[in-house]
């Protein structure tokens, strides 16, 4: 059963590009998982330092190892979430 996960990110203007480039590192890191099924960033229109990020895993379980993984605490858990301003997530399990 997927698992997908949608994330709002939003960071100041000025720590925009810090947080593209982290992302985007992130985005390739996390489609060479076994259990990632899809990872998608987008930049939200006319929302300087918003950011929208999709995510599916095969499992929870996947995604549980998703963010157990060395780039994840790196990327994320100390580049990105540090610089963030407001962060909501929303998870969801396919029918």
């Amino acid at each position: 059963m997927s698992y997908a996960v949608v994330a709002h990110y939003r960071c100041a203007p000025a720590d925009e590009p810090a947080v593209r480039a982290a992302l985007l590192t992130m985005r390739e890191h996390t489609r060479a998982e076994p259990a990632n099924e899809a990872y998608e960033v987008h930049a939200v229109a006319d929302e300087p330092g918003g950011f929208l990020l999709y995510e599916r895993y095969a499992d929870r379980a996947g995604f549980e190892a998703h963010k157990a993984a060395g780039h994840f605490r790196e990327l994320i858990v100390e580049t990105v979430w540090p610089l963030l301003t407001d962060r909501s997530v929303t998870f969801a399990e396919a029918l």
